[in-house]
C-alpha cells in the first residue's frame, strides 16, 4: 500500500536461526509445526498460532544471486519462527504508507503463517498475499499486512517476500548460457512460495486444494501473471486482483529483442547496468564480477520514486519464454489462463494520468468514436481539464483492465466478480473525493488502526470499522467458497456460519457481460451491488484499446 504521487504510481527480515528455545522467553506460549525442512516454533495468542521468518528457499546470495530459488537446507531441532526475517533488498522511500519493519537484506526468501488455533478438524482454506511496490519496493513485514483478522475468520493466511528490483528482474548473456528460466526471479520466488504452500500448509491446518492468491498493484500484476502462467498451474484455485494496471508503457520487456519503439531488450538493459557498474564483457567472468558487487550497488538507488529514470538499466517483467511467455492480456484473450475463479477491481480515485495538454488531444486517440467518448466522459461539464484527464487515464490504466479480466474469465467458463472501492474514511473526506490507489488494503486486512496511510488511526468512526468488517468478510467468503456472498464453515463448529463474519451482506452480483454488474463499496450507502455506472466509459475505452 502506498501514498501515491504520479511518479510513484507509474509502475506500479535477518533470518531466524535454528533454536530449541521457544517464544516462552518473551512470556508467550509457543506452537510447533513440522515442515518438510524441519520443525518450526511460533507463538500463540488466544485464537491464533503465528509463525514468522520460515525459509521457503535457500538464501539467494553469492553464486545464487540471479538463480531460480534453490531448496532449503534441512535443519535439526526446532527453528525459532517468532520474528519477521528481513524484507528483500531495496531502497525504501519516505512516503511509503506501508513502511517496512525490518532492515532489508539480500537474504530474504522467507514467509509467515497465521493460523487458527482451534477449528472443527476440517482443513481450512488458505489465502496467500503478494505485496505491491512497483516491483522495486515492498515486503511482508508492514503492519498493514498483519494476517490476524483474516485468520480469525477461519482461513490460514500466508505472506512471503520475493526479490525486487534488479535482484528480481535481471537478464545477462552469461545467465542465458546456463539454461533454464532467466530474468523473472521475483516470479520464480512467488511460484516457489506457492509450491511451499502445497507441500507444507497442511501442517498448519490449511488445505492445499483451497488456495487463494491475492495481491495489490504490482502484487496484482504478479497475480495476473500467475493466473496466466503454465508454471503456476495447479498451485491455487482462486485469485483476487486489486488494482492491476494494463498499460503499453509497462508491458513485459522482450528478453532478446528490442521492445516497442526500439526500447532495449532485457538483456541489453542488463549489459547497460553492468557497464554502469564498470563491468566490461558479457561472459562468465563479467557475471562473476556482477555477483561480487555489494547489494547496495545492485539496488543503485532504485525505488518507486526513481525507477522511471532508470529504465535503460532495469527491465521489470520480462518475456522469458518460460514463466512469462506472453503478456497476460493476450493469454486471457485466448482463454489460455489457468482455470481459476477471479475477483478483480480497482478504486474510485485510482492511478490515472495523461500526457495530453488539451481536451482535443485527450480525445483524439478515440478516432471515429471521439464524439461517443466525449459524451461518455461528459467532457463539457468536467470541473477542470486536469480532473478529466486523470479520470480518463484511470479508466484506461486501472478500471477497464479490471473489467477486461472479469469479461475474459467469465467468457472462458470460470466465475468472476468485479468490485470498485469508493469508500473514503471519515477523517479523510474533507480532502479526498474518492478512494486512492491502495486505500482498500487496511479494510481488506482489518488493520485500520495499524495503517499509516493518510493517518487513518485518527478520527476513525464506527462506520469506518463497519466497512472494514464488510470488505474483509467478502474477501474471506470468496477465499472459502469462490463466492463473496456465501459464507464458509465456522472455525469452531464446522457448520455453515462463518465465525465473526457479518450477517446480511448486500448481494454481490456475479459478473456477466450482459449484466455488467459489480459491487461498489460506497462512502455513504455502504456496499452496493448493481450495474456499473461507468459502463459507457469502459465500453468506449475498451473499443479504443482493442
Amino acid at each position: 500500500m502506498r501514498r501515491i504521487t504520479f511518479l510513484a504510481v507509474l509502475i506500479f527480515l535477518s533470518a531466524a536461526g535454528v533454536s530449541t528455545i521457544g517464544a516462552a522467553n518473551s512470556g508467550q506460549s509457543s506452537a510447533i509445526a513440522k515442515t518438510a525442512s524441519g520443525k518450526v516454533r511460533g507463538v500463540t495468542s488466544a485464537a491464533l498460532e503465528i509463525f514468522k521468518g520460515i525459509p521457503y528457499a535457500a538464501p539467494p546470495v553469492g553464486n545464487l544471486r540471479w538463480r531460480s530459488p534453490q531448496p532449503v537446507k534441512p535443519w535439526n531441532g526446532v527453528r525459532a519462527a517468532i520474528d519477521f526475517a528481513p524484507d528483500c533488498m531495496q531502497l525504501p522511500f519516505r512516503s511509503d504508507a506501508a513502511p517496512l519493519r525490518t532492515t532489508p537484506s539480500e537474504d530474504c526468501l522467507y514467509l509467515n503463517v497465521w493460523a487458527p488455533r482451534k477449528h472443527s478438524g476440517k482443513s481450512l482454506p488458505v489465502m496467500v498475499w503478494v505485496y505491491g511496490g512497483g516491483m522495486v519496493n515492498g515486503g511482508s513485514s508492514p503492519a498493514a499486512y498483519d494476517g490476524s483478522r483474516l485468520a480469525d475468520k477461519g482461513v490460514v493466511f500466508v505472506s512471503f517476500n520475493y526479490r525486487l528490483g534488479r535482484f528480481g528482474f535481471f537478464a545477462f548473456p552469461a545467465l542465458v548460457l546456463h539454461g533454464g528460466p532467466v530474468g523473472n526471479y521475483a516470479l520464480m520466488d512467488q511460484i516457489a512460495a506457492l509450491q511451499w504452500v502445497q507441500r507444507n500448509i497442511a501442517a498448519f491446518g490449511g488445505d492445499p486444494r483451497e488456495v487463494t492468491v491475492f495481491g495489490e498493484s504490482a502484487g496484482a500484476r504478479s497475480v495476473n501473471v500467475l493466473v496466466t502462467s503454465p508454471a503456476a498451474k495447479g498451485l491455487f484455485s482462486r485469485a483476487i486482483i486489486e488494482s492491476a494496471s494494463r498499460s503499453k508503457q509497462f508491458a513485459p520487456v522482450p528478453l532478446n529483442e528490442p521492445g516497442p519503439n526500439s526500447t532495449p531488450s532485457a538483456i541489453q538493459r542488463g549489459i547497460n547496468f553492468a557497464r554502469a557498474m564498470g563491468v566490461d564483457g558479457t561472459d562468465e567472468k563479467a557475471l562473476a564480477e556482477l555477483r561480487q558487487l555489494p547489494a547496495e550497488k545492485i539496488v543503485s538507488r532504485i525505488n518507486i520514486g526513481s525507477m522511471s529514470r532508470q529504465s535503460d538499466t532495469f527491465a521489470g517483467l520480462i518475456l522469458d519464454g518460460a514463466i512469462l511467455r506472453r503478456a497476460p492480456e493476450d493469454v486471457y484473450k485466448d482463454c489460455g489462463q489457468n482455470p481459476v475463479s477471479v475477483m478483480v477491481g480497482g478504486n474510485s480515485a485510482d492511478i490515472g494520468s495523461s500526457s495530453a495538454k488539451t481536451v482535443d488531444a485527450l480525445f483524439a486517440p478515440f478516432g471515429t468514436d471521439e464524439a461517443a467518448a466525449r459524451r461518455a466522459f461528459d467532457s463539457d461539464s468536467s470541473e477542470t481539464f486536469a480532473a478529466l484527464a486523470r479520470h480518463l487515464g484511470m479508466i484506461e490504466m486501472m478500471i477497464e483492465p479490471a473489467r477486461f479480466v472479469a469479461q475474459r474469465v467469465a467468457a472462458c467458463g470460470q466465475a468472476s466478480y468485479v468490485y470498485r472501492f469508493s469508500y473514503v474514511a471519515t477523517p479523510l473526506r474533507a480532502r479526498l473525493s474518492g478512494a486512492p490507489h491502495s486505500s482498500e488494503i487496511p479494510y481488506v486486512f482489518e488493520t485500520l488502526n495499524q495503517s499509516s496511510w493518510g493517518n487513518l488511526g485518527k478520527g476513525l468512526t464506527p462506520a469506518d470499522f463497519k466497512m472494514s468488517e464488510q470488505v474483509n468478510a467478502y474477501w474471506v467468503n470468496f477465499a472459502k467458497t469462490g463466492d463473496p456472498n456465501r459464507r464458509g464453515f465456522s472455525t469452531s463448529t464446522g457448520n455453515n456460519a462463518a465465525s465473526g463474519v457479518p450477517d446480511n451482506l448486500p448481494n454481490w452480483p456475479q459478473y456477466t457481460a450482459r449484466g455488467d454488474g459489480l459491487m461498489d463499496f460506497t462512502t455513504h450507502d455502504g456496499p452496493k451491488g448493481g450495474p456499473d455506472p461507468w459502463a459507457a466509459q469502459l465500453d468506449v475505452v475498451e473499443k479504443m484499446q482493442n
